[in-house]
């Protein structure tokens, strides 16, 4: 079996379909990746197969002033961009790999609208993994009359309830308790597990991890600043990942109790963590939640004010405003969430439910059906 996994956006819509295309290799299928050019190159650093596809290319992203969230201008880009343009983009060069490539199947992140306008065309099966953990960022309502654009400029018919996004299979990395209940999974949807779940030692000063990702990281203002400044006054051990784009440099001094790095995987440091502070990304959430951690949550845009809301549903972190969050504010947030055992004891109950989801080999086997249903 052949198997093209395709993205649309940056790490975040690349990494939920690395456990499936690790199972794929290892059970010997033949495996590839296609996307922005900066994100394969770690790809293929990790031995896959790539082929770079647009838009999106190699140079460094722009550094921009922090902004108020706006939900309807995330609207808009996410329709506007990734329903329109960057899907019209990406069905004309997923065709064109296809042709020369040939799988048998593709798998893409719900954001590569394009990848599944390409898969229908060629009438291959297609299989689409959520990169949105609250489930209700994509709607038809922001998307369909942008994509039906696309679909057809492609021959497609119009498809207003976006029944072709989630019609073979969608593959969701997040547990079910954690998504939006009025969003629910289609028929067609499946949970599969993609990070591991552990427990954090306790027997030892509070260690505190901070990100704001991979790409709203250069968005981010003096963000980095304000929270580094209340965490260093906690008394705790801070690791603070600044992405590739920022120099750590830039943002210090701070005690040696604060460990400034440009990246860590979260497998090798959430371990040893007692709390999370994010702003919001789906893989920031997943990965605190499935380590059994709670979180202090400053969303910017995006999908993460509805996961940071699904987070405080579910009283697993606390929520502050990016913008005019202090890092007083930022400190007793973080204490709260360290002092009060009911935000633990809310993301372990998440934890074990993610523990006890199949693993991605069981995502493998549910992609299989369809490749010998469709006769490839």
């Amino acid at each position: 079996m052949r198997v093209l996994f395709a993205f649309a956006g940056g790490r975040g819509h690349a990494q939920p379909l690395v456990p499936i295309a690790r199972a794929a290799a290892v059970a010997g299928h033949t495996v590839a990746f296609t996307g922005k050019a900066r994100i394969v190159a770690a790809l293929e650093e990790l031995g896959f197969t790539v082929f770079p596809s647009g838009p999106g290319g190699s140079d460094p992203p722009k550094r921009v002033p922090l902004r108020r969230l706006d939900p309807e201008k995330e609207d808009r880009d996410l329709g506007y961009g990734f329903a329109r343009i960057v899907a019209r983009r990406r069905a004309a060069d997923v065709l064109a790999l296809c042709a020369e490539w040939r799988p048998d199947v593709v798998v893409c992140d719900e954001f590569d609208f394009g990848a599944t306008v390409a898969a229908e065309r060629l009438d291959l099966p297609y299989a689409t993994v959520l990169v949105n953990a609250s489930g209700s960022f994509v709607r038809p309502a922001v998307v369909a009359e942008l994509l039906d654009e696309v679909r057809a400029w492609n021959g497609l018919a119009a498809d207003p309830d976006l029944q072709a996004l989630r019609r073979y299979l969608v593959l969701s990395p997040f547990p079910p308790s954690f998504r939006d209940p009025a969003f629910p999974l289609p028929p067609t949807g499946r949970c599969f597990r993609a990070e591991t779940a552990m427990s954090a030692a306790r027997d030892r000063t509070p260690t505190v991890y901070f990100t704001l990702g991979t790409v709203f990281n250069v968005e981010s203002g003096d963000l980095f600043t304000r929270v580094l400044g209340g965490l260093a006054e906690l008394g705790v051990n801070v690791v603070a990942t600044v992405g590739w784009d920022i120099d750590p440099a830039e943002l210090g001094p701070f005690p040696e109790s604060v460990r400034l790095e440009r990246y860590v995987p979260q497998s090798l440091i959430l371990p040893e963590c007692d709390a999370v502070v994010s702003h919001g990304g789906s893989g920031s959430v997943l990965g605190a939640l499935a380590h059994g951690l709670p979180s202090v949550l400053l969303p910017m845009g995006a999908d993460q004010p509805l996961n940071a809301a699904r987070c405080e549903a579910l009283g697993a972190g606390l929520v502050l405003d990016a913008v005019d969050a202090t890092s007083e504010d930022l400190r007793e947030a973080v204490s709260a969430v360290l002092g009060d055992a009911s935000y633990r004891t809310a993301a372990e109950l998440v934890r074990e439910e993610i523990a006890s989801m199949p693993g991605p080999e069981d995502a493998l086997e549910w992609l299989e059906p369809l490749v010998r249903s469709a006769g490839h």
